[in-house]
C-alpha cells in the first residue's frame, strides 16, 4: 500500500487551531490526489479519502461539503501547475522563433506551430490527473457542489485557458487571441476524453493487446494530441471567413 499524508490522529482528534484546520485540509486534499493517481478519479469515494487520512467520514465533511468540490479543488490547483508549465516551456520562445523560414504578418510558422503542438501534447500527457479531472468535471464534479463552488472553479479554469492563449498567441502572432483560445479549449477537452481511451480498465489493456482486430481501441496519448494540435494549428488561419 502506497503512503500519504495521514494525519498523526493521536496528536488531536478534532482541528481546533486554524494551522490545525489547515493541515487536515491539505491532508484531504493530498490523500484525494494520491488516491485518484493510483485508481482513478472514478474509483475514489469520501470514504476512501476519510479512510487515508484517518478520520471518520463525518469529520471530512466539515472541511469539504462533498466528494466533488475536493476534487473541483485539485482540478482547479492543477490548471495553475500546468500554467506554470506552460510559461516555463513557451515562455522563452520569441514569436516564431522555431520557424525555419519567414513568417510575415498574418502568417504562423511551421516551426513555431510545431513547437506549441509538442508543448501542448506534453503538457497533457505528463499530467494525467489533470486529463482524468478534466474529463469528469462537466459530467459530476460540477454538479454536486454549491454554485459559488462552481464559480470559484469556473474563474480558474477559465483563467488558465486565457493565460495559455495569451501564451500561444505571443509564439504564433499570425493568430488572434480569439483563435488560440479556441485551440487552448479545444485541446484541453480533447486530452481529458483521449485520456480515458488510453488507459482502460487492465482486463480491456489486455484484451485490446491480445486482439489484433482491436489493437486501434487503444491509443497512445501525447502523440495523438500532438498531431491533433498540428491540425488544429495549421487550419485556424485558413479557416478563416
Amino acid at each position: 500500500m502506497s503512503t500519504g499524508p495521514v494525519i498523526n490522529t493521536e496528536t488531536y482528534q478534532r482541528a481546533r487551531r486554524p494551522e490545525q484546520k489547515l493541515e487536515r485540509r491539505d491532508a484531504i486534499l493530498g490523500a484525494a490526489r494520491e488516491l485518484a493517481l493510483r485508481d482513478g478519479v472514478r474509483a475514489v469515494s469520501l470514504a476512501d479519502i476519510a479512510a487515508r487520512v484517518g478520520i471518520h467520514k463525518s469529520a471530512l465533511l466539515r472541511y469539504f461539503e462533498t466528494r466533488e468540490q475536493i476534487f473541483l479543488e485539485l482540478t482547479a490547483a492543477a490548471w495553475r501547475e500546468w500554467t506554470a508549465a506552460l510559461h516555463a516551456e513557451l515562455g522563452p520562445a520569441a514569436p516564431d522563433s522555431a520557424s525555419p523560414g519567414p513568417a510575415g504578418p498574418g502568417s504562423s510558422g511551421a516551426g513555431a506551430q510545431a513547437l506549441v503542438a509538442d508543448v501542448f501534447a506534453k503538457s497533457f500527457g505528463d499530467r494525467p490527473l489533470l486529463c482524468d479531472l478534466i474529463a469528469h468535471t462537466p459530467l459530476n464534479l460540477e454538479r454536486n457542489v454549491s454554485v459559488e463552488t462552481v464559480r470559484r472553479y469556473k474563474l480558474t479554469s477559465l483563467a488558465a485557458v486565457d493565460e495559455a492563449a495569451a501564451l500561444v498567441r505571443r509564439v504564433l502572432p499570425g493568430l488572434t487571441l480569439a483563435e488560440c483560445g479556441e485551440f487552448v479549449a479545444a485541446l484541453a477537452s480533447l486530452a481529458g476524453a483521449v485520456w480515458q481511451i488510453a488507459n482502460p480498465a487492465p482486463a480491456l489493456a489486455e484484451l485490446y493487446a491480445s486482439d489484433p482486430a482491436l489493437s486501434r481501441a487503444c491509443v497512445d496519448l501525447t502523440p495523438r494530441l500532438r498531431r491533433t494540435a498540428e491540425i488544429l494549428l495549421a487550419g485556424l488561419i485558413p479557416s478563416r471567413p
